[in-house]
């Protein structure tokens, strides 16, 4: 079964897969410590048209992918808006209470999941598993037996999710019934998670046991992958420099609004 999708590899593809998993976790850090929602709502156009323009997957195909994404950030934001804290009341019904400090601090936490998102999503769209494993030996020494596992439980997902199909439509030709209520957990576990647990935890021996016979350790090794550095790494930290630097001038001068700090709402 085919797990894939067809893309055209653009300029992100040829990233050191090792620098761009550090710069992305120093970027999700770097989120974190964003308060002012002008500025995180100019952030978010930075992965944005990254992952627009320059993945090389087809618009219907990223369209898609943004979809859940898009209902992640109403749901945080909505959650926030209203059932949040706040002395300055908009509107009041029942239990929903939507102040003006709960309404931006909603739509700061808003945008800083949908930035997780983004960037996330950037990261699995441009960096192949198998040239990530590969960089994490050679630039940050990762010893290969840890990287190679890593490796191959990657690969082993795609098989873990067409078994699952197999199990299901073998249930459902031979009439298997769903309970209902607390039953329908138990019947769950026992047709689902045991038969799929217990193929795993084979598949998982024999591979330990070939990477056994082929003396996996931390001895001197030869690769046929060897990612290294380029200009691209430099354009890409160029760009979320640039990126970043005019949205913080765009929050000053152009902000949306009043607020720049959520937490003194």
């Amino acid at each position: 079964m085919q797990w894939t999708l067809n893309y055209e590899e653009t300029w992100l593809h040829r990233l050191n897969p090792a620098f761009k998993l550090i710069f992305f976790l120093v970027l999700f850090l770097l989120l974190l410590f964003i308060h002012n929602p002008n500025m995180i709502t100019n952030v978010t156009v930075v992965p944005l048209l990254l992952l627009l323009f320059s993945t090389g997957h087809q618009k219907k195909v990223l369209l898609i992918l943004i979809l859940p994404f898009l209902l992640l950030f109403f749901s945080s934001a909505s959650s926030m808006m209203f059932f949040g804290q706040g002395s300055t009341t908009w509107w009041k019904w029942g239990l929903i209470h939507i102040t003006e400090e709960s309404f931006y601090r909603g739509l700061h936490i808003g945008f800083r999941a949908l930035n997780f998102a983004l960037l996330g999503l950037l990261f699995a769209l441009t960096t192949r598993p198998v040239y990530l494993f590969y960089s994490l030996i050679q630039q940050l020494k990762v010893p290969p037996r840890f990287a190679y596992s890593f490796m191959a439980a990657v690969r082993i997902l795609p098989v873990m999710v067409e078994e699952f199909q197999q199990l299901r439509a073998a249930l459902l030709i031979r009439g298997v019934k769903k309970k209902k209520g607390i039953g329908r957990i138990t019947q769950t576990v026992t047709l689902y998670a045991v038969p799929l647990l217990s193929q795993s935890i084979r598949r998982a021996h024999r591979i330990a046991v070939a990477m056994e016979a082929k003396r996996f350790n931390n001895k001197e090794r030869t690769y046929y992958y060897k990612p290294s550095f380029s200009k691209f790494d430099l354009i890409f930290l160029l760009y979320i420099a640039i990126g970043f630097g005019l949205a913080f001038w765009m929050s000053g001068a152009f902000p949306y609004f009043d607020i720049t700090d959520v937490r003194q709402k």
